[in-house]
This record gives structure tokens, C-alpha cells and sequence, in this order.
């Protein structure tokens, strides 16, 4: 076990009152508005806000925005045909929150108010619906908890009505349009909001906007972590239950999402309540002093590197899969790059392995007819006949470019360093094994068989794509090295060990960071820029880009067997590399 954390606080203020928590505290700060805006992200509990302002105000006329939505069957059939009939995988389509509101209602209910009567509208598009307003405040969600409340049938899609859908049905709409749209109407309001709510727990919680906007401002300008979350799979181990001390109830632990900020949450401490908000709020508001000016050019405000646990520990295989390459990327879903990867070996047991790569053997028809041939209920292809079997032993390097047939082994524990171009991945086969829900994942064999690369055989795997580390600097007791990553990918890897400390420079771009070896260390300014940070085995944690300098110091304690320490670095390649 070791101390990793799993609820990683930012600590922004000690005043108790910073963060007010429950209505009955909430209300008063909102009393005086005669006309109150609360815009609300898609899956909020809008039904819940709008009962307790209609209890606390009832002379007033409190809107719920669902109401001045359009027909819920009529939209359902415009977004289902724009996204396809595939169950994973579509285009984002153009569409905004004036596509979900009905016209007509809308000028209705502008025509009918009531002068001088109190009016409070309620939900995803209520900026829309009353553009002039005393007061504006914002109720945010965290994607994780939109995602279990999917699973649990608690919430629909916007504008829909149907919470009875399968989850993963719910997930691929939302992905591809509720959040989209929500982003829109959430980053154009933010820079003006007067109250942020999180509506996350079963008590609301509210800080002033010019507190939300510090608090940001904080959070870039020091190192930090975001909240990881964690979720069951039909490959999944057991390494991360029992070193994380996760609960007990999941048949497994398959992924620690530890760096994804577009899905992950940022949790700020004001005295002794803590405010959850996305992480994904703090790239698009901070993105100079947290991504760096040459991030910025080339990705806009997008994180552009994913870390990312992958626990197969008394598990299984990872479905074998292969990733879109770039110019497929844009063509088929107008991606503007791809899902380069690697795999990093925390941990590994004594018949650990990866597959990369095809064999010398596999010619593209036999690769194409045995896997066709499973999929359609024949015998399962001889996977270690196609494809290279690798052994893996801890803190092995697997590159994965794009267009790489490849998959993690059972009794892997993987950090998966990675570009975030969101869920496009393309299974070829998944060993002839359901999904937790009793399901059939879906195989994508036209896609997979039109992106793999022919060329990635035997040598090609095991001269470019398996440890591939070059040594960039050493000192008494300390040395940093280069382990990739491909030179077709944008991510750059290092590794630093050290038994006392190792200085580091962001220069100038984000840099993201996992402690791979160790029991813990610290993150400090050469010049006292920011508060010594501590981390722990297999955290992962960031480094805004405006930092510049930084130093790692071994926390390891005098005499002990594991004082030496390691990080795998990753951040963008420069574009004349």
C-alpha cells in the first residue's frame, strides 16, 4: 500500500465562509437579484434548484429551461442521424443550444412575463433564454459523476426524456454533443459569472466568481494534481485495489484515469470544505500560463497529453487494438491529430507481456480472414501468430504509434502515456469475452484492418518501439534519459532517477509527470516561485508551463531500500525537432 491520494485538494483559501455550502446558506446571496439567470450544464439536477428557489421564493416565477425545449422525439431523430448508426464512433456535429430550444416558446414566454415580478430561469440554456439579467450564475458538473448518474438511469441527454437508455448509449450522445454544447455556452459565460455552483453531491456548493477566477489563477501557478477516478473492465487486475486501497464492491480496478483533464476534476480547498470543478475549466480560462505558448499554437486550449493507469494484475488481456492514424483521423471524423501512444511498466509479474507489432509471418489477407473469421463466431485467430509477444518486466518503455496492432498482457500494470484525441480507438478482437454488462463490445474491424500499418513487423518493433532509451544528462546521483517517444509522435518522454534531488525546466511548455519509483519526493521552486508540492509512488502530477524551473527531492528516508526515485516526463514535442 502506499500513501497515494486520491482526493487531491488545491489549497486556495483558509476563510471558512469562502465556500458556502447548502441552500439555506446559498439564497441570501442571490435574494436581491429581481431577475436571476442560473445557467446549468447539461445532466445537472435542474429539477432539484428549481423546487428549492420555487419553496424559498414562491411569489417568484421560476423557469425550468425544459420547458421551452423542443419536442424531445423530433430532436432525438436530427442528432441520432447526424451522429450515424455506429455504437462508439461519429463526427462532432455543428450544433449549439439555440438548436434544443423551441423558438416559439421562447418569444411566448418573453411576451407573458409579468413586469416587476421576480423571474429566475433555470437550466442548460437559461443565458440564452433571459440575455438580460441582475445576476448570473453557473452550475457545473464534473463528467465523472455525469457518467454514474447515466449508469444509475438518473439523467437523460439534453433535451431528451428517455433516462432508460443504455449508459452506453447516454455516454456516446453526451460525448459527442451534450458536453460540446455545454462547453460553448459554459466558457463564453464564465469570464462574467457573479456565483459558480457545483451540484456534484447531494448538498450544493457556491464561491464568487471573482473567487472561482483566483482560484484558477492559483492553481496555474504552482504544481498540482488532478482527481483521479477509477473504473471496472473485463480485462481488469487487482494491482490498484490493493496498493491504492480502493473499496472493495468492483469486481476489479481496469483504469485510474490520473491525467485526463478534459474527464477529470480539480478539487479546491477553501478552510475546511473543499469545491469540486472540472479540470477541463482550467485549459480553456488559464491555457498561457498552463500550456505555453507553442501548446497554444498548435492544439489551441486543448491538453494535449493523457496519463492514464491500466491495471491487467490478475486480469486479462486488453482487447487487441490498433489506433487511427493522423490522415484517417481527419478524414473519417475530422480529429486534427491522433492517438499516438506508449506503454510505461510500473509493475509487471514474472509472464507479463505486450503485443506490438505484427510478425514476420502475418500477411494482411490471413490477418484479415482469421480475424473476420472470430468475429463472425469462427475459431479465435492465433493471436501470438500475428501479432509480436513481448515480454515486459517493470519500467520497460512500449512505443505505440499510430496505425501499431498492439495490446497490453495480463499481469501488466501500465501507465499509458498518451495524446487525448478522445475515445477513438478500434478493436480487432477481445479474446471472445462479454463486457461487465453481459454485452459484446463492439469490434471495429473495418476501421482497425484499413489503419494498420503493414510495415511494423518483427525488426521494426524491436529496433524502434521497445526501450529506446538514450542517456540526455547525469550528475553525482542523478541521471535523466530519453525513452521516446516515436519520432512520428508529438510527446516527448524522460526519465529522471535520482536518490537526492534533479533539477528540471518546463521550459516553456507543459510538462506532465508521474513518480514512478519511490515512495515519495518533492516538487520545489529553485527561487521559492511556489510551495514545495509532494507526490507520491505512481501519482501523477502536473507542472504549468509558466513555471520554468523546478527541482525533484527524494522524501525517501535516511537508509532506506528504496531511496532512489524516478519520473517519466512527457511533454509536446517542439515542431523543429
Amino acid at each position: 500500500m502506499t500513501n497515494y491520494d486520491k482526493r487531491p485538494v488545491v489549497r486556495i483559501d483558509d476563510a471558512a465562509d469562502a465556500c458556502l455550502v447548502g441552500w439555506a446558506a446559498i439564497l441570501p446571496h442571490l435574494a436581491a437579484a429581481r431577475d436571476l439567470c442560473v445557467e446549468c450544464y447539461p445532466g445537472a439536477p435542474v429539477a432539484a434548484i428549481v423546487a428549492a428557489l420555487r419553496e424559498a421564493w414562491p411569489e417568484a416565477e421560476v423557469v425550468d429551461t425544459a420547458a421551452l425545449f423542443r419536442n424531445p422525439a423530433v430532436l432525438d431523430a436530427e442528432i441520432d442521424a447526424s451522429l450515424g448508426d455506429d455504437p462508439v464512433f461519429a463526427r462532432f456535429p455543428s450544433i449549439g443550444i439555440a438548436d434544443f430550444l423551441d423558438a416559439a416558446k421562447v418569444a411566448a414566454w418573453r411576451a407573458g412575463r409579468v413586469s416587476g415580478r421576480r423571474t429566475v430561469v433555470v437550466g442548460p440554456g437559461a443565458a440564452t433564454v433571459l440575455p438580460a439579467r441582475e445576476l448570473l450564475v453557473y452550475v457545473a458538473m464534473a463528467r465523472w459523476e455525469l457518467q454514474q448518474r447515466q449508469r444509475r438511469g438518473e439523467i437523460a441527454n439534453l433535451g431528451g426524456s428517455d433516462r432508460s437508455a443504455r449508459a452506453a448509449a447516454l455516454y456516446r450522445r453526451a460525448f459527442f454533443v451534450d458536453w460540446r454544447v455545454g462547453d460553448a455556452v459554459k466558457y463564453a459565460l464564465l469570464p462574467e459569472v457573479d456565483f459558480v455552483v457545483e451540484a456534484n453531491g447531494p448538498v450544493p456548493r457556491m464561491i464568487a466568481g471573482d473567487t472561482y477566477h483566483r482560484s484558477l489563477d492559483a492553481v496555474a501557478a504552482r504544481p498540482f494534481r488532478v482527481v483521479p477516478f477509477f473504473d471496472a473492465g473485463p480485462w481488469g487486475g487487482q494491482w490498484m485495489r490493493r496498493t491504492f486501497d480502493l473499496p472493495d464492491g468492483p469486481p476489479n480496478y481496469a483504469w485510474c484515469f490520473d491525467c485526463v483533464p478534459e474527464e477529470n476534476s480539480l478539487l479546491l480547498g477553501f478552510g475546511e470544505e473543499a469545491f469540486e470543478l472540472p479540470a477541463l475549466d482550467l485549459v480553456r480560462l488559464r491555457p498561457d500560463a498552463l500550456l505555453g505558448g507553442d501548446v497554444i499554437a498548435r492544439f489551441g486550449a486543448e491538453f494535449p497529453i493523457r496519463f492514464d493507469l491500466l491495471d491487467t494484475m490478475e486480469g486479462g488481456n486488453l482487447s487487441l487494438q490498433v489506433h487511427p492514424r493522423a490522415d484517417y483521423a481527419r478524414a473519417a471524423f475530422g480529429l486534427p491529430y491522433t492517438q499516438d501512444e506508449s506503454y510505461y511498466l510500473l509493475d509487471a509479474g514474472a509472464d507479463a507481456c505486450v503485443y506490438l507489432g505484427l510478425t514476420d509471418a502475418a500477411e494482411p489477407a490471413a490477418v484479415a480472414a482469421a480475424l473476420t473469421a472470430a468475429q463472425a463466431g469462427g475459431p479465435p485467430p492465433d493471436v501470438d501468430a500475428l501479432v509480436n509477444r513481448l515480454p515486459a518486466r517493470a519500467h520497460d518503455h512500449f512505443l505505440i504509434p499510430a496505425g501499431t496492432i498492439h495490446c497490453s498482457g495480463c499481469d501488466a500494470m501500465v501507465l499509458e502515456i498518451s495524446a487525448t484525441p478522445y475515445i477513438f480507438t478500434f478493436k480487432l478482437w477481445d479474446w471472445g469475452r462479454l463486457g461487465l454488462d453481459g454485452r459484446p463490445r463492439p469490434i471495429h474491424l473495418e476501421h482497425g484492418l484499413a489503419n494498420i500499418d503493414w510495415t511494423r513487423r518483427e525488426t521494426v518493433t524491436r529496433t524502434e518501439l521497445v526501450n529506446q532509451v538514450t542517456p540526455v544528462a547525469s550528475g553525482s546521483d542523478w541521471r535523466r534519459e530519453r525513452t521516446g517517444l516515436h519520432p512520428l509522435e508529438f510527446i516527448e518522454t524522460e526519465r529522471a532517477w535520482f536518490e537526492t534531488s534533479v533539477e528540471l525546466d518546463t521550459a516553456g511548455t507543459l510538462n506532465v509527470l508521474n513518480l514512478v519509483a519511490g515512495t515519495a519526493a518533492a516538487v520545489e521552486s529553485p527561487d521559492d516561485a511556489f510551495a514545495p508540492f509532494e507526490v507520491h509512488y505512481a501519482e501523477t502530477f502536473v507542472i504549468p508551463a509558466a513555471l520554468g524551473r523546478y527541482r525533484l527531492r527524494s522524501l525517501a528516508p535516511p537508509g532506506a531500500a528504496c531511496a532512489a526515485c524516478a519520473v517519466m516526463r512527457a511533454w509536446v514535442r517542439p515542431t523543429d525537432q
